[in-house]
């Protein structure tokens, strides 16, 4: 079985100089990794840590565009410098390869009237996270709070409603996750698109503002989106913990409660590999097969593993990118 993933960070952490911990390339083949989202993240200083499972961070402060475009290039340069396939085509995905979807998490080396959006799309872009919880000119993120709603904050900006409709005209991705609440439901009444969350988990299983409600995963499923199953710790466990001794078991649990609420078809994975703390059951792309057979175990059947595997990735993008 081969692996399609949603979120890696690996990008940024090789830009950053630190030592890669989870998307070992050279390991893709035996773990059934064929790629997936790569994203170039441009940083903000690192926040504090919460003292305590319950905590409530400041969102960082934006980042000027011409900063964001100038590190986006550089993040760019490491992009194509990886040894993966660029992928602009659901067929580029299969076993015994890797490709790569370059993926801007957060819009702000975008200029605010698009202007360099065709350049981008031309260089293969095809996702965008609108936000990545910062502020920009084009939306505005959930702030990291334990417990908390994604209700925190305005919805799209007039610049964000045209990043929306510009994505759906050159059939580029609009990522979800990361997104409040005002600004989900905004794009939820704009995209001809189907809704996508490429690392977001259940807020009924774990109350993180990252999370996603009942009712914004009841609307991802009326699209045909889907939900790619975010393995960070914290958005995991019901008590928001950064637990390292967090068991496989987590992941499955909101792989199924979101199957069951709307449907196998909108169910994947979107790790967030090299950007957030793991289970140290799973460590790496080498868990993947691990991963499987738990979902096996749990109930799921091959066609359905499949689905979450890779499947349902092609399928929306399929739908996306034509």
């Amino acid at each position: 079985m081969w692996v399609v993933d949603g979120h890696n960070d690996l990008v940024s952490r090789t830009w950053r100089g630190d030592e890669v911990r989870h998307v070992h390339l050279d390991a893709a083949a035996e773990a059934g990794f064929a790629g997936g989202f790569f994203a170039l993240f441009i940083p903000s200083p690192k926040p504090p840590n919460p003292s305590s499972a319950h905590y409530a961070l400041p969102l960082p402060e934006p980042i000027p565009t011409d900063e964001a475009a100038r590190v986006a290039e550089e993040l760019y340069d490491i992009f194509c410098d990886l040894p993966v396939e660029l992928a602009t085509s659901p067929a580029d995905f299969g076993p015994g390869r890797v490709a790569a979807i370059l993926h801007l998490e957060g819009a702000e080396p975008l200029a605010p009237d698009l202007s360099d959006l065709e350049r981008w799309h031309e260089r293969g872009l095809r996702s965008i996270g609108l936000v990545w919880s910062r502020a920009n000119a084009f939306a505005e993120g959930v702030a990291f709070r334990f417990p908390s709603s994604p209700d925190t904050g305005p919805g799209l900006s007039a610049a964000g409603r045209e990043l929306v409709r510009a994505c759906n005209e050159l059939g580029i991705l609009v990522d979800l996750s990361h997104l409040n609440e005002a600004g989900f439901w905004d794009v939820a009444g704009l995209s001809d698109a189907p809704l996508v969350a490429t690392h977001s988990n259940a807020h009924a299983l774990c109350p993180s503002s990252r999370n996603l409600t009942d009712e914004q995963l009841d609307a991802i499923g009326a699209s045909g989106g889907v939900v790619g199953v975010n393995f960070a710790v914290s958005f995991l466990r019901a008590d928001g913990a950064a637990e390292a001794a967090t068991p496989l078991s987590e992941i499955v649990r909101h792989a199924r409660y979101i199957a069951d609420r709307i449907g196998i078809d909108h169910v994947a994975f979107g790790s967030d590999f090299d950007g957030a703390l793991m289970p140290d059951e799973l460590g790496g792309i080498a868990g993947f097969p691990k991963l499987l057979d738990a979902l096996g175990a749990d109930g799921f059947d091959e066609d359905a593993v499949a689905k979450i595997a890779h499947g349902n990735w092609l399928r929306v993008l399929g739908e996306t990118w034509t």
